[in-house]
């Protein structure tokens, strides 16, 4: 907030958690503003949701905004995600990530419609949310200021937040014992901290919440159906069903299978590790079924372009840059490709793995006519040969001036570096 006149009205994006129930009083204190709450619902449950309006207002907010964002986080967030196929260091699904653009961009809303010259989020100064929330805002709102508590107030740890608010009067159901940090919405549950800050160990069971154990899943495997259009799945088990709704029944049959638990220690954009430990059961299955399409309708080339692409695009997720023009251009390209993904695919779930074991598809382009082992009267053996002699000709050339290195360890000793070494015809 340094060289930033003092904020009259701020709008904070509102957990009803232990920090900003904390920020609410401490952002009124330090600055003797308004404060608007602005509550995401992305799925987290009515859990999480229960009586947060009066605790906003209870703890100092002049207004509580509690915004359902699960449709829009589907179809223009998560969907876009599996089409890409942007999997972060090759294993997190990123369901905290591909939230926090929505969450911001619905923050920045309500401050422009409640007349808001400030923003605030409770992001810690050493994780990746303060990043991309912060980004969002430049993207969207840049003449707004942002305040950043963590980074600049003197409550460093749980039991100064407790105590904060216990001289204050303000009720919180928060303890000073809390074994996890937990961030949980419609696309996954994450945990972090406790027992899983040491690498060594290995995550107890009462970590897990949304999937039972593989050794405790069904002996028997359970097979389920994804219909698509466009990449986008419609129907589930052949029947017709909306974004939430969908993924509401995959987190259900995923996570009484095992499905979708995650244990990384990963690279986080300020610079540290971080040993996370992920459950995405309904993510898990979608991501499969979309890839096991794939395989059906793109071809080589337009395949391995996407697989290049998902890199960075997870990078562009994982950082929080999502409104942006490198976003905007890739989506551009993923978008094109998603126009073939119409089918349907079975993913097979069985005691912690989701695999697609069936697949078909009007686009397909596997031909059994071509791919059969038996005879056929579509492809001629013999072509095959001057296909591998033009594919394999710069090697064979690389050979023959003996520069390869690796041909003269098995090969006798030549004259094959002089000048008139290539004597051998070059088909």
């Amino acid at each position: 907030m340094s060289n930033i006149k003092k904020p009259t009205r701020v709008c904070v994006a509102y957990s009803g958690g232990l920090d900003t129930s904390c920020i609410i009083p401490w952002l009124v204190e330090t600055y003797g503003c308004e404060v608007i709450a602005c509550v995401a619902d992305v799925g987290q449950g009515a859990r999480e949701l229960e009586g947060i309006e009066e605790k906003a207002i209870r703890t100092g907010a002049k207004a509580c905004h509690i915004v359902d964002l699960k449709k829009q986080f589907m179809d223009e967030f998560v969907f876009p995600m599996c089409i890409s196929g942007a999997v972060y260091e090759g294993r997190y699904l990123m369901g905290t990530s591909i939230a926090r653009p929505i969450i911001a961009r619905a923050q920045v809303e309500v401050a422009l419609r409640t007349g808001c010259d400030a923003l605030c989020h409770g992001c810690t100064g050493k994780g990746n949310d303060q990043v991309r929330f912060e980004s969002t805002y430049a993207s969207l709102a840049p003449h707004l200021a942002v305040i950043s508590p963590w980074r600049i107030w003197d409550l460093k740890s749980r039991e100064a937040m407790l105590g904060y608010l216990k001289e204050r009067n303000i009720p919180c159901a928060a303890s000073a014992e809390k074994i996890y940090s937990r961030d949980a919405n419609m696309w996954h549950i994450s945990h972090e901290g406790g027992e899983l800050e040491d690498p060594w160990n290995a995550p107890p069971e009462d970590v897990w919440m949304i999937s039972v154990s593989p050794k405790d899943a069904p002996d028997v495997h359970e097979d389920v159906m994804l219909t698509f259009s466009k990449g986008r799945p419609t129907h589930l088990n052949a029947k017709p069903m909306d974004p939430v709704t969908l993924l509401a029944e995959l987190n259900k049959i995923g996570g009484r299978n095992g499905v979708g638990r995650v244990d990384i220690c990963e690279n986080r954009l300020v610079g540290m590790k971080s040993r996370g430990v992920y459950e995405t059961p309904g993510g898990t299955i979608l991501m499969e079924a979309v890839r096991g399409l794939e395989q059906l309708v793109l071809d080589r080339e337009t395949l391995h372009f996407r697989e290049r692409l998902a890199l960075d695009f997870a990078k562009i997720i994982y950082n929080g840059t999502w409104f942006s023009p490198t976003r905007e251009a890739m989506w551009a390209s993923f978008e094109a490709i998603a126009q073939s993904l119409d089918g349907d695919v079975v993913v097979r779930c069985y005691k912690g793995r989701a695999e697609a074991c069936k697949r078909r598809s009007p686009n397909s382009l596997f031909h059994h006519g071509f791919a059969t082992f038996g005879e056929d009267e579509v492809y001629d053996h013999k072509h095959a040969e001057g296909f591998i002699r033009l594919f394999s000709l710069p090697l064979r050339i690389r050979a023959l001036l003996g520069l390869n290195p690796d041909a003269k360890k098995i090969a006798p000793t030549s004259n094959a570096n002089s000048a008139n070494a290539p004597k051998q015809k070059v088909h």
